[in-house]
């Protein structure tokens, strides 16, 4: 069972003993994709006027716009040719599967298993056809998972959406240098240095053919964002959720096994051209631990847009991948490698300073005012 984290509200209108109970919902086999209205009337004894129903049905239609609104009217479909999932038919056998398998990875009956909880392997699986989807969603249920006790377990695996396939490098057993959206799931500290990280830690990265990892640093270079996930060892399932949409991309976890999705990145700006494709892969150095992929499930979604959005996207083609404003994402990242005693000491300077021109102010202030009253004498 795939989470789906159903919100919305309910309102009651009581109105001359008549009582109409509006309830809208927002909720999709994926995520918070459409809305869902249930409208009730019950009255005691009474016929209900029809001028009051069509109040509610205004009221009530008026709800549902304001939760379509907020996903954009969207709508979902399952994209076969771009999805993997059980029985795996085909794939690692035959020329004709949507699907192709590199390095130490191999096909079992319950997963795809990129590496296996041993030293220096690498493993990737790519799909053989390009992506050309404007707005798309993808659900990823994996499973990390072997005998090394916390910190002594990696390396961790990636998600991608990238121009090259079927590539070895460092990068979670993909090449640096990437052209694309990756999307990792890192699973121990490189950097010697992990103030306020814990890890496992999910991060995202757009590279253009030009940017590389930095390995030692754990990405943090490049990120755009992520959250911390103990995704290991869990005894229950594990989803990864990555949504691309009017060039805004959002990526949320779900595991802790209540099958609800918890925020992780949402970043607007984020341009990412069509015709790539998806990949995962995955990577051991001398820590190891089982990567495996469950299923991994594309959703095209549908988007309304006004003609002159329609007309904007046209004539502003991506080619290459890119953020919108992204100096002041790594500035943000820089700041939170400060330590808790360069902060306090930062809000304590700030404070100072503060006091210290409101104090001069008060001076000037009533030196002034001591000046213009002598005038009048």
């Amino acid at each position: 069972m795939q989470p789906s984290g159903p919100m919305g509200v309910k309102v009651t209108v009581e109105w001359a003993g008549f009582r109409a109970t509006m309830a809208a919902a927002s909720s999709s086999s994926s995520l918070y994709s459409g809305s869902k209205l249930l409208l009730g009337f019950t009255c005691k004894g009474k016929k209900m006027p029809l001028k009051f129903r069509w109040t509610i049905a205004f009221l009530v239609f008026t709800l549902s716009r304001c939760f379509a609104d907020d996903d954009h009217e969207m709508e979902e479909f399952l994209k076969r040719e771009h999805s993997l999932s059980k029985p795996y038919q085909g794939v690692g056998s035959s020329s004709s599967s949507h699907w192709e398998l590199m390095g130490d990875a191999m096909v079992t009956t319950e997963q795809v298993r990129l590496t296996p909880d041993m030293q220096s392997r690498q493993g990737a699986i790519w799909s053989r056809i390009p992506c050309h989807l404007k707005d798309w969603e993808v659900q990823v249920h994996f499973k990390i998972h072997g005998q090394g006790k916390k910190n002594l377990n990696g390396d961790g695996l990636a998600i991608w959406y990238t121009k090259e396939r079927m590539q070895k490098g460092p990068v979670f057993g993909n090449k640096d240098n990437f052209t694309g959206l990756g999307v990792f799931v890192d699973t121990y500290p490189n950097e010697e240095k992990h103030i306020e990280r814990i890890f496992p830690f999910v991060l995202a990265m757009v590279g253009n053919g030009s940017i590389s990892y930095d390995h030692e640093r754990d990405g943090r270079p490049t990120e755009l964002g992520g959250c911390n996930a103990m995704v290991r060892n869990l005894k229950h399932d594990s989803f990864l959720f990555i949504r691309y949409v009017r060039r805004r991309l959002t990526v949320m976890i779900d595991i802790d096994g209540q099958h609800e999705w918890r925020d992780c990145l949402d970043l607007p700006g984020v341009r990412l051209p069509q015709g790539y494709y998806f990949g995962a892969s995955a990577i051991t150095g001398d820590l190891s631990d089982n990567h495996d992929i469950i299923s991994m499930k594309l959703y095209q979604l549908t988007v309304l847009r006004s003609k002159k959005e329609e007309e904007e996207e046209e004539e502003d083609v991506i080619t290459i991948p890119s953020v919108d404003n992204m100096e002041l994402i790594r500035l943000g990242q820089s700041d939170e490698g400060m330590s808790g005693i360069a902060i306090f000491f930062t809000v304590l300077f700030s404070m100072v300073g503060c006091i210290f021109l409101i104090v001069i102010g008060l001076v000037v202030y009533s030196h002034w005012n001591e000046n213009r009253r002598k005038r009048f004498y």
